[in-house]
């Protein structure tokens, strides 16, 4: 299976006209979305809490988080941010993708927008 990048404008929920652009690496095992701290302190996204995360390897790291608004293939989201290190490869996890509605082809390398997203429990009056 070979790599998917997704370009993202990520922004402060504070002010939104303090963004930054960029494309960040697919990664369907990570549940957060990971981004630069010099990218979330350049917009002004300070960290409002912690988590502990496992990474691939199997190491634990007490990460800084932050809510952020997402732009992918066209769709605004909200969601969770960890701050990742300085110069470091913004990745974009489950939780946005699955916010924003995009399912990942890892047959075709491809991100689709899928027409409409299940609700359960919903009925229509």
């Amino acid at each position: 299976m070979g790599l998917i990048y997704a370009p993202v404008t990520i922004s402060n929920p504070a002010d939104t006209s303090r963004y930054w652009e960029g494309t960040f690496l697919v990664d369907t095992g990570a549940i957060d979305s990971f981004v630069p701290r010099d990218v979330l302190n350049a917009i002004g996204v300070a960290p409002k809490g912690q988590r502990e995360y496992t990474s691939a390897d199997g190491s634990q790291a007490k990460l800084d988080t932050a809510p952020a608004v997402m732009e992918i293939m066209g769709v605004l989201i909200g969601t969770t941010v960890m701050f990742g290190d300085t110069n470091s490869e913004p990745l974009l996890g489950r939780i946005a993708l699955q916010s924003a509605g995009i399912e990942v082809d890892t047959h075709n390398q491809t991100l689709t927008k899928l027409p409409s997203r299940p609700m359960v429990g919903f009925r229509r009056r």
